[in-house]
Parts: structure tokens; C-alpha cells; sequence
């Protein structure tokens, strides 16, 4: 292999196989050249400027032709990002979507250019060896154009998956004051605003709710096989546990709690989260629905 060539392959290994035309004429390739290996295969364009090196492409090679073909100021960004981040499925034949700093004037296929004028340190980092924007910024480029329910779902993903805490959302929101997303990302963190409460205090206004509604009164803090459940009732073989995202926002606890659920499920208890949000903002309907399942379970 000609030392040119050798490069080329040594650059398109850090770049999932892609190569750019200017990157080309730096190892020592004319237009000439180029176009040889385009003609024996060894080279296969897949923008204008941007080529395939050998018949292998890695897997995010959509990604990295883009970036090459936007040039040197594009970064990874909105649905695009947020699917390399698993914070979303990506739809068959859906666009590459990139950020580019400034103007550029040429279409590429596959692509979906986002022009702005200027972008934040804090707003971009890099994935898989590929710059993309910050998943907090990610978050609030969506939100002007998805639907309020999904946005509340990524918002909570990101948060679970420990991309994006509460403080780096409010903060890209504050740097993108003037933004079309701006006020809807707000208003979905607003909404899941929670207080600083602890279990305990959680409990004792569900309490509260429960004498208030002459509800049967519940064991607390109760053992059920291996475990303390919050709230128990052992003739309706009901467990009641309060959550809150302040002591359930890791995946590896969500995940613990499911498994602590399906247990208690699979010795013949039903178990019913429920949130201090809902005790705050629906409390009737918390007590509706304790009072049917201790109904329907009352031994006749």
C-alpha cells in the first residue's frame, strides 16, 4: 500500500470509514487520483466532497459523512442526537441532523442542516469520537417542534439515565433565552418540579389523606418477606409505596424497584407507586384509587 493511501485508511479509521476531499489533497491525492480509486471501487462518494474508503463502513458512517460534508463547524444534533444518546428510537430513513455554525449553502442528501449563529462551550461535547451537542441542548432544540407528552418523557430519560440533571436543563434553557423551545422545556421542568421532601414526610400526608377519607388504617413500614414495604394491608393484600424522583432517580434503582415489585406481585400482593406529585396535585384521586382497591379486595 503507497504511503498516501496509508494515511488515508489511518483517517478514515477515526472517522467510521469516511474521508473529505480536502483531508484527500492533504495526504497527497489529486482530483485524478481520486478519481481512479473512485473507479475501482477503493473510493465511494457519499456527498459532495465526502468519501468511503474501502467497501467497510462503521456504524454510524451516515453520522460521520454528514459532519465531514457540513464541514468543520458542524456538530450532531436534535432527533439525531438524541437517538445516539438511547434517549430515542430512530425512524428508518430519517435525516442526519446537524447544527452548523454560520451559513452554508450547499444541500447534501440525507442531511438536515439547523443554521445558528453561535453555539456554547457547555452545548457541545463528543460521542463515539464525534462532536454532538450536549444532551441538555439536545432537549431544548426539541422542544420546540415535539409534542409536549414526549418531550416531559426525554426530559425524564435523560434524567434517569444521568445525561442531564434538573440544574443543566435550567441552564441551557437560560442560555437559549429567545429560543422557540425555550418556554415549552421550561414549562415541562416546572412541571416536574418536586420538593425537597423526604419519605417520611411523603408517608405521613398520605396518611393524612387516608384518616381524612376514614379509610382502613395501613401497617408502616411493614416487613413483607425480605423486604420494608411504606404502607401495608394485609387482609387486602395491598403494599403501597410513595415515590419520588429525589430517591428513585437512578436506572439502577428503577430497575431494583421493578424486581421488587414483580416479587411482591408473584407472592399474591398488588403494589401501587404512588408519587408526591399526585399527593400535591391530585389527592382526591389518590384516595379514589386506594379506596377501590381496598374495596375490591375486602374479604366478603
Amino acid at each position: 500500500m503507497a504511503p498516501a493511501d496509508a494515511t488515508v485508511v489511518a483517517i478514515a479509521a477515526r472517522q467510521q470509514g469516511m474521508v473529505s476531499a480536502s483531508q484527500l489533497v492533504a495526504a497527497g491525492f489529486d482530483s485524478r487520483a481520486v478519481a481512479r480509486r473512485c473507479a475501482s471501487g477503493w473510493f465511494a462518494r457519499r456527498h459532495r466532497g465526502v468519501y468511503q474508503v474501502g467497501p467497510i463502513a462503521g456504524p454510524l458512517a451516515a453520522e460521520a459523512a454528514a459532519l465531514l460534508a457540513c464541514g468543520k463547524r458542524a456538530v450532531l444534533s436534535h432527533r439525531t442526537a438524541a437517538a445516539l444518546m438511547g434517549l430515542r428510537t430512530r425512524a428508518q430513513g430519517e435525516p442526519v441532523e446537524v447544527i452548523v455554525l454560520g451559513r452554508t449553502s450547499t444541500a447534501h442528501r440525507g442531511v438536515l442542516p439547523h443554521r445558528v449563529r453561535s453555539l456554547a462551550v457547555e452545548d457541545v461535547g463528543r460521542l463515539h469520537g464525534l462532536p454532538i451537542t450536549s444532551p441538555a441542548r439536545t432537549l431544548l432544540d426539541l422542544a420546540s417542534s415535539m409534542p409536549v407528552a414526549e418531550l416531559a418523557r426525554l426530559v425524564e430519560e435523560a434524567q434517569l439515565q444521568r445525561q442531564a440533571t434538573r440544574a443543566a436543563l435550567l441552564r441551557a434553557v437560560e442560555r437559549g433565552h429567545g429560543r422557540p423551545g425555550a418556554p415549552r422545556l421550561r414549562a415541562v421542568l416546572r412541571a416536574d418540579e418536586e420538593p425537597a421532601v423526604t419519605r417520611s414526610e411523603a408517608e405521613r400526608r398520605l396518611l393524612v389523606l387516608i384518616r381524612a377519607a376514614r379509610l382502613a388504617a395501613p401497617r408502616t413500614n411493614a416487613r413483607v418477606g425480605r423486604y420494608e414495604v411504606d404502607l401495608l394491608w394485609p387482609r387486602q393484600r395491598l403494599v403501597v409505596e410513595v415515590d419520588g424522583f429525589a430517591y428513585h432517580s437512578s436506572r439502577t434503582a428503577f430497575e431494583r424497584d421493578r424486581r421488587r415489585d414483580a416479587e411482591l406481585q408473584a407472592w399474591g400482593y398488588r403494589v401501587l407507586r404512588i408519587t408526591w406529585r399526585r399527593l400535591v396535585a391530585e389527592p382526591n384521586a389518590v384516595v379514589a384509587q386506594l379506596a377501590a382497591l381496598l374495596s375490591a379486595a375486602t374479604p366478603a
